[in-house]
């Protein structure tokens, strides 16, 4: 039997937390994130609900996350999703070698582009990942490039 990859370990350990969260499973939930985990956020105030579910000051009736993609990236899973009309969110989570989520940047009604540097020589950066661009025709929102 061929080991797990690391990127699908960790895109496994993203989708059970989402799990979890769904299930109001507490104790997968401090399982899997760091209880030191590092929170940036880029939206409307009103719109911080996973920070909210992560520190149990929300019943999980607020606001569902259902991703509609999980994409690893390196130690990186990028989940983008909708909740209604309304809210177009984006949570770029960091795992660590051990499987611990250690960090969650979090953005709400902004379109992300993941970006890398090539080398430390030169200053050329690819895109790894990037909003679905079939939603950016039907609404006009903020653009974030974060680069790793």
């Amino acid at each position: 039997m061929m080991p797990e990859n690391p990127q699908s370990r960790h895109r496994k350990i993203v989708k059970t937390l989402y799990k979890a969260l769904a299930h109001r499973d507490t104790r997968t939930t401090v399982m899997l994130v760091a209880p030191d985990l590092e929170w940036w956020f880029h939206g409307p105030p009103q719109c911080q609900h996973m920070m909210k579910m992560l520190t149990g000051q929300s019943r999980h009736l607020e606001f569902k996350f259902q991703p509609r993609s999980l994409k690893a990236v390196g130690d990186r899973v990028v989940a983008e999703g909708w909740e209604g009309k309304k809210a177009y969110w984006v949570q770029v989570w960091t795992v660590n070698k051990d499987g611990m989520i250690t960090q969650l940047r979090e953005y709400f009604n902004t379109w992300v582009t993941l970006m890398v540097r090539v080398s430390e020589a030169e200053d050329e950066m690819v895109k790894l990942w990037q909003s679905d661009s079939k939603e950016r025709f039907r609404r006009s929102l903020p653009d974030i490039v974060l680069a790793i």
